[in-house]
């Protein structure tokens, strides 16, 4: 989320426009240096190391960080005879990560000769992020991609009437939720378990949010016995930023038909339309 994804100004399917012209949807791409120590972790050791990362935005996609060479360990890096071709970027060569018996194929990039428009990221190395063993910001681990400076997570209280229905069936209502307003997101409302006014049952998925937390999920048995699975999901321990929505359930906008003050919300089109992929992601730890 944030500048080049979802409905964000730079992404495929801005939500507003411009008045400049501005570049085609899915074809911007913005450079810029990163003021945040990063490290890369494979095997237990450290690869890349470095202050001086350049953090590549990329239309329709989450943000690559970029280290100077000189802040990768050469030693733990092999040629590889994978290669590829991007039209903004020009043609990339990859490195395999041997570090003891962990070897990571092509699990780094760069380009040699990066075309007009990319020449910041000259000499420079990427990593697959979900490859890697362990990621770090300055001295916290961050999780499941890289974090966009450009998004944002606002968590408001709220008393406006939230209704959320399937097929008729009224499945929560509460006037106590919390409104979570996530850049390039639908708002998200997280209601007390108390108003949720259907059975649930406790799911086996997981998923991760850089911003959020580690998230676990219900399905609802509707009145007739049917089974919606992952219709609800929660973040039982989440990061600092957000501990307000700590254990408060939240219903997929996309999957049901929300009512906010009496104003029926259209259902939004989005990676979660049609379920939850569940991800088998290390445990998010918080820290005060």
């Amino acid at each position: 989320m944030g500048l080049m994804t979802g409905d964000g100004p730079l992404g495929r399917a801005p939500a507003g426009r411009f008045n400049f012209e501005a570049p085609e949807p899915g074809q911007a791409m913005y450079i810029a240096p990163s003021p945040k120590r990063m490290r890369v972790v494979v095997g237990g050791e450290t690869i890349a190391d470095s202050h001086r990362t350049m953090l590549l935005h990329e239309s329709g996609h989450q943000p690559v960080h970029y280290f100077p060479v000189e802040d990768v360990r050469a030693d733990v890096l092999e040629p590889s005879d994978r290669h590829t071709t991007c039209p903004k970027k020009g043609a990339a060569s990859y490195h395999t990560i041997r570090v003891g018996d962990n070897v990571v194929e092509a699990g780094a990039w760069y380009y040699p000769d990066p075309v007009a428009g990319a020449e910041l990221i000259d000499g420079m190395i990427a990593f697959y992020w979900n490859r890697m063993d362990a990621w770090f910001e300055e001295d916290e681990e961050v999780f499941v991609h890289p974090r966009d400076p450009y998004h944002r997570v606002d968590v408001r209280r709220s008393s406006r009437h939230i209704k959320v229905s399937l097929d008729g069936e009224l499945l929560g209502e509460s006037t106590r939720a919390l409104a979570v307003f996530e850049s390039n997101l639908p708002t998200r409302w997280y209601m007390p378990a108390e108003d949720v006014r259907v059975a649930l049952e406790q799911s086996p998925t997981v998923t991760g949010c850089p911003y959020k937390g580690e998230a676990g999920y219900h399905s609802v048995v509707r009145a007739g016995g049917e089974v919606v699975k992952d219709l609800i999901w929660y973040y039982a321990d989440p990061l600092p930023e957000v501990a307000e929505i700590a254990g408060l359930l939240c219903f997929f906008n996309e999957r049901v038909d929300l009512e906010v003050d009496g104003e029926l919300q259209g259902r939004p089109d989005s990676p979660w339309s049609h379920g939850v992929k569940s991800e088998n992601l290390p445990p998010v730890q918080t820290r005060g």
